[in-house]
């Protein structure tokens, strides 16, 4: 088969598929734009210590966060946690038609295409919207780079449209999101084959999922709590830790507690099934206890962007009671960090935004899993009306459904964020030291002597212990909870349509 006729039925579809590739490519064009701003951030140069600036601080910017060159790393850190939800949509996204989907490549193998060829069909499908979000991107962020590209009146810029990434780096974005998101898809059709008749799982789990996810959890708390140990042992030895380690226990620490508690929802659904089909009495609950049981890994896919949000939000604000509780040590002692100017309370009002920002593309992953979920499940809904079951009972079933797993599944999720930001930033503490001479009062007195008898001991010690953030986390998990509420009532506008009589003749 050609090339240009692979592009053409890649192409080819209903408005589902249409639709299904304009969201893919938004997801693509978003992912592009937090990775391209997080490389600008890189690209600022350091400019050489002088007399007058013996800091290294860029100071043509007015922002703080680009000025000092220690806090770039952390803000384009925080860009690319942007990433993380913007996938995870695009993954919903990609699940999106898929019944109408799977018959349009079932009538191309009728048409004599080969299992491969159907394949490479689907994986270019979502190569060709990622490469067109991709562009669309970074025409958007070029186009922003120019149009915000005015210094104040002190000459400085707010946002660093003065450099640019280097060229290895913008071809690795442009050509990489194409490439991942394309090399996903062929991972996820890696089961599937598909027949002249339709589509075959050649895999099926026969017992529910195993709570094995927690040790991940455990292990990704375990890689914050050793970063002080690991630094102190280097201290100790009046060496410096390898560059790798740190950022290692970091970096795997939180994608291993955020990949424990995504993949644990999984568990959550089976355990939050099984308790609903055991000790629920209405019609509502149980159907959608034989749901969350037939399919526990829906709950995983589903809530995937908005938990990893949660997490992020909640070590947020653990992060921001260790810094007020390092204020408050500061005017204790005069030790600690300087909290005077709150600049660090402040840019941990972006980060907020910034998880602000995750939940609401998380949100709207949400609405698009739960109305794939209302449309794909179309015909066995118009059954169940057909048969007698009122609509508003599968509306409060399509609730339980989403409420029973999500509410635990925040929950850890709060937990966990908490656990990680407490594990990496301890109680904030000042200690103060004297030196005290331990012999005969002639030996201190001598100056020859007294230096072989002195020691160093602790004198004070002041804690700050930091506040649990019970009202920030609490408005994180009702926000979270508010999203999905929300979403199940946009999914429900689409359940009178999707349970109308004609239903019962989709195939």
């Amino acid at each position: 088969m050609r090339t240009s006729t692979l592009v053409r039925l890649a192409l080819a579809g209903t408005r589902t598929d249409t639709v299904r590739v304009v969201l893919t490519a938004i997801s693509a064009a978003l992912a592009a734009l937090a990775a391209l701003a997080a490389l600008t951030v890189l690209a600022i140069p350091t400019p050489p210590a002088t007399a007058d600036n013996g800091n290294r601080w860029s100071l043509q910017y007015a922002n703080e966060l680009l000025v000092e060159p220690g806090l770039r790393g952390g803000t384009a850190f925080a860009l690319l946690l942007l990433l993380i939800p913007v996938l995870a949509l695009a993954g919903q996204c990609a699940r999106l038609g898929a019944p109408a989907r799977d018959r349009r490549l079932a009538a191309f193998r009728l048409a004599g295409a080969t299992p491969g060829q159907v394949t490479r069909i689907a994986v270019l499908e979502t190569g060709l919207a990622s490469l067109l979000g991709t562009l669309a991107g970074a025409s958007v962020h070029f186009a922003g780079r120019e149009l915000l590209d005015r210094p104040d009146a002190q000459g400085r810029l707010a946002l660093p449209t003065d450099v640019l990434p280097a060229p290895g780096a913008l071809v690795a974005v442009l050509a990489g999101l194409p490439v991942v998101a394309a090399l996903a898809a062929a991972l996820m059709l890696r089961r599937v084959s598909t027949t002249p008749f339709g589509v075959l799982r050649t895999h099926r789990r026969e017992r529910g999922p195993r709570p094995w996810a927690g040790v991940l959890i455990v292990a990704g708390l375990a890689a914050f709590v050793a970063v002080e140990p690991v630094t102190r042992f280097y201290d100790r030895r009046d060496a410096d830790a390898p560059l790798w380690l740190v950022p290692m226990l970091l970096v795997g620490g939180g994608l291993a507690a955020m990949v424990g508690v995504v993949v644990g929802t999984g568990w959550i659904s089976w355990t939050a099934g099984r308790l609903l089909h055991r000790y629920a009495w209405g019609p509502a609950a149980l159907l959608a206890a034989r749901r969350l049981t037939a399919d526990p890994w829906a709950g995983s896919r589903t809530f995937a962007a908005l938990l990893a949000a949660v997490l992020l939000g909640a070590g947020a604000a653990g992060l921001r009671e260790y810094f007020v509780a390092a204020g408050e040590l500061s005017r204790r002692t005069g030790a600690g960090l300087a909290g005077d100017d709150g600049f660090y309370l402040r840019t941990m009002d972006l980060v907020d935004l910034a998880v602000a920002v995750a939940m609401l593309v998380a949100a709207g992953g949400l609405v698009v899993a739960v109305v794939e979920g209302i449309t794909a499940r179309r015909r066995a809904y118009a059954a169940l009306v057909a048969t007698g079951v009122p609509r508003p009972t599968l509306g409060r079933s399509i609730a339980w459904q989403s409420l029973a797993p999500a509410v635990p599944a925040v929950a850890v999720a709060l937990a966990v964020g908490l656990l990680l930001a407490r594990g990496l930033f301890r109680t904030p503490r000042s200690i103060d030291y004297d030196e005290v001479c331990v012999a005969t009062a002639q030996l201190c007195a001598d100056p020859a002597t007294r230096s072989r008898h002195t020691r160093v001991v602790e004198t004070s010690e002041v804690t700050v212990p930091p506040d649990v953030p019970l009202g920030q986390l609490a408005t994180l998990g009702a926000g979270a909870l508010a999203a999905v509420l929300v979403t199940v009532g946009v999914g429900l506008l689409f359940l009178r349509a999707s349970t109308a009589v004609e239903e019962l003749r989709t195939t």
